[in-house]
C-alpha cells in the first residue's frame, strides 16, 4: 500500500440531527473516536446552530481507516469509486462522500446528498500515475 497516505473528514451537524449518535456511529464502524475531531460551531442560513465536525489522520492510523473503509464498502462501490478515479481527483487528493444518516445506521454508501466529505491525499508527482497509485490504494480491500 502506499505509505504515505493522508484522510481528511468533515461532517457538517444540524441541530436537528443527535451529534452523539453521528460520534457513536464513527466510533462503532470507522474506528474513530471523538476526541480525534476538531469540532467549530457556526450559524445557518437561518440563524440556525450548525456544528462542524474535522478530523485529519495520518501514517498507520489513515492506512488503517483505509482498510476499514474498504472492507465496508461492497464490490460493486469500490468499482466504482476506481472507475472515476480520475473525476475525483484533484492535486494528488480523491474526493469521495458517504451517505451520514446511513452511517448512523452502521452502513457505508458512497452518496452525493446529506454527505460526510472524506479526502484522501497521497502524493503524485506525476499526474499520469494518478489512477494507478489511486487504484493501489483501492486494491486492499481485495
Amino acid at each position: 500500500m502506499v505509505s504515505k497516505i493522508e484522510v481528511t473528514i468533515d461532517v457538517i451537524v444540524h441541530a436537528t440531527e443527535d451529534i452523539s449518535k453521528i460520534f457513536q456511529s464513527f466510533e462503532d464502524v470507522l474506528e474513530l473516536k471523538e476526541e480525534d475531531f476538531t469540532i467549530s460551531e457556526t450559524v445557518g442560513h437561518f440563524e440556525n446552530p450548525i456544528i462542524m465536525l474535522n478530523v485529519k489522520i495520518q501514517k498507520k492510523q489513515a492506512q488503517n481507516f483505509m482498510k476499514i473503509l474498504l472492507n465496508s464498502l461492497s464490490g460493486e462501490q469500490i468499482n466504482e469509486l476506481v472507475e472515476e478515479i480520475e473525476e475525483r481527483t484533484v492535486d494528488s487528493r480523491f474526493h469521495m462522500r458517504l451517505d451520514k444518516q446511513e452511517l448512523v445506521k452502521g452502513n457505508l454508501i458512497v452518496s452525493e446528498r446529506d454527505t460526510i466529505k472524506i479526502k484522501i491525499h497521497t502524493p503524485i508527482y506525476n499526474k499520469k500515475d494518478t489512477v494507478k497509485i489511486f487504484s493501489e490504494i483501492f486494491q486492499i480491500a481485495n
